[in-house]
C-alpha cells in the first residue's frame, strides 16, 4: 500500500470498517455542505475547469456542483451508489467503483482535461494511490480541484483526518499529492464565504488544487 510512512500505522483506520458498499447502498439524496460552501464549490470548478473539457467528478454523487452555465464535453461520475450517480444530470457517464478496494481508475492515460474530488477525501484509505493514478488519466497540466469542509460520515473518515484542524486538513491533502509524485503546482486555498468582516457565514470550504505531470 501506498500510505503515507511517516504517519502511525492506524492513521487510515475508521471506526466503521464494514464494507463501503454496504454503508453507502442506501441513496442519500441530499447536500452535505451548505449554500454558500456548494457556491464555493461551484466557483472554483468555474475557475480550474476548461469549458468544453472532459471532467472527471471522483467520488460522485447525484449532484457535481459544475458551473451551470458552462457546457463540457464529457463528465464521468466515479461514485458507490448507482442510484445517485442515475439522478446526477451532468453526468454523460458514470462507474460504479469502490476506491478504497480498487485504487486503480478504469480508465486510459490523458483521457480528462480536470478531475475534482468533493467532501470526500477524508474517505480514502489509501489517497496516495489513488491520486497517483488520477494523475495517469489527466492529461498534462490537467487539474484536480479536491475540496472539503467541517463535514463528514464520522465513522468512515480516516482516523488522521478527526486528529487535525482545518489547517491541519489543507496540510495533510498537499501532502497526499506530493508522496503520490506525480502532481506539480500544488496550492492550498481557503474559499470560506465570509461577511465583509471576515466572519464565516456558513460551513467553511477548503481546497487543495494540483496539476498532472502525465
Amino acid at each position: 500500500m501506498d500510505r503515507d510512512s511517516t504517519l502511525p500505522r492506524d492513521a487510515f483506520r475508521r471506526a466503521d470498517e464494514t464494507p463501503d458498499e454496504q454503508f453507502y447502498r442506501q441513496p442519500r439524496f441530499v447536500t452535505h455542505i451548505d449554500a454558500g460552501a456548494i457556491a464555493a464549490v461551484t466557483g472554483l470548478y468555474r475557475e480550474y475547469f476548461p469549458a468544453g473539457g472532459r471532467i472527471l467528478d471522483l467520488m460522485s454523487s447525484w449532484v457535481s456542483h459544475l458551473p451551470p452555465e458552462v457546457p463540457y464535453a464529457e463528465v464521468t461520475g466515479l461514485g458507490l451508489n448507482r442510484a445517485e450517480l442515475e439522478r446526477n444530470p451532468r453526468l454523460t457517464s458514470w462507474v460504479v467503483q469502490n476506491l478504497n478496494t480498487s485504487p486503480r481508475l478504469p480508465f486510459e492515460d490523458h483521457t480528462y482535461d480536470a478531475a475534482g474530488i468533493t467532501v470526500s477525501v477524508d474517505y480514502l484509505t489509501d489517497p496516495v494511490a489513488v491520486l497517483r493514478d488520477l494523475s495517469r488519466v489527466l492529461v498534462p497540466g490537467g487539474p484536480v480541484v479536491i475540496s472539503f469542509s467541517n463535514r463528514c460520515f464520522p465513522t468512515k473518515a480516516v482516523a488522521v483526518w478527526h486528529t487535525l484542524d482545518d489547517a491541519g486538513h489543507l496540510q495533510l491533502v498537499r501532502q497526499y499529492l506530493q508522496r503520490a509524485g506525480n502532481w506539480t503546482d500544488m496550492v492550498a486555498l481557503d474559499r470560506s464565504p465570509r461577511s465583509a468582516r471576515g466572519a464565516l457565514t456558513g460551513d467553511p470550504l477548503y481546497a487543495v488544487v494540483g496539476r498532472a505531470q502525465g
